[in-house]
């Protein structure tokens, strides 16, 4: 039997598991999917030795980053991002292993907003600046609308969340949450941007999926804006990362 898993701290409410192994189950595939809670990344290789039978790996928060001095190579997306949230692992000899970064984020994320872009979206505000957010700058950028991070603090190449004038604001009609600001339990935050100066020409999108209209969704569509969560991104990064594995 074939295994697979999921690296990061915590896990707790891991979409991942679920996922893979009802398809494991459903399509008669023999293989497994566990997480693997490590508090330190420091645990990785201590994963890898201790699971010979070990596949493939997804990585999340807070690892995206952080996994990328273990590895043997990335593919160019991932090395262009920065970020890695696929690992496909190769043994081409009995005492031999080859761990591979991708980055499966930026295709399930170009699939699910392109739809959505008009002709009118040239500008983005990238709200946040972890793993997640380069995807999305890459993404962005390969769909031709140029990304600005927005960070609580001043850091080189972005700006922050005082920043955000009306002039601002009506250059980027794109905005897209790559923060965990609304994600359950906490409901009733949202991210701390100028929502008066949201307009119907607003593309509003938000990386969390629970609960499935975050306030920042809210407040985006009592402006008028085009909102959408980041369920289907999930889904679709899912697919993306079984088809990296299966080459």
């Amino acid at each position: 039997m074939k295994k697979y898993g999921l690296i990061g701290y915590p896990l707790k409410h891991s979409f991942s598991v679920g996922y893979f192994n009802e398809k494991f189950a459903s399509e008669g595939i023999d293989a497994k999917y566990v997480n693997f809670e490590i508090p330190s990344i420091n645990d990785f290789t201590e994963v890898i030795d201790k699971n010979p039978d070990l596949c493939g790996l997804n990585v999340t928060i807070p690892y995206k980053e952080k996994v990328i001095p273990f590895l043997n190579g990335l593919s160019p997306d991932a090395e262009s991002i920065g970020a890695v949230n696929v690992i496909k692992i190769e043994r081409p000899k009995k005492d031999k292993i080859k761990l591979i970064g991708y980055n499966s984020d930026i295709i399930g994320f170009m699939q699910s907003i392109e739809p959505l872009l008009m002709p009118k979206h040239k500008k983005a505000l990238i709200l946040g600046t972890g793993g997640s957010s380069k995807a999305i700058f890459h993404g962005l950028k390969k769909l031709g609308i140029d990304g600005q991070y927005v960070s609580r603090a001043p850091k080189a190449g972005c700006i922050t969340y005082d920043e955000l004038t009306e002039e601002v604001m009506k250059e980027h009609l794109v905005i897209v949450n790559c923060t965990p600001v609304g994600m359950y339990p906490k409901v009733d935050e949202c991210p701390n941007i100028p929502y008066q100066w949201i307009t119907p020409d607003h593309l509003l999108y938000d990386l969390l999926y629970n609960p499935n209209t975050t306030l920042f969704m809210k407040k985006g569509e009592a402006q008028g804006a085009v909102t959408k969560n980041g369920l289907e991104m999930l889904l679709l990064q899912a697919f993306a990362a079984w088809e990296i594995w299966q080459r």
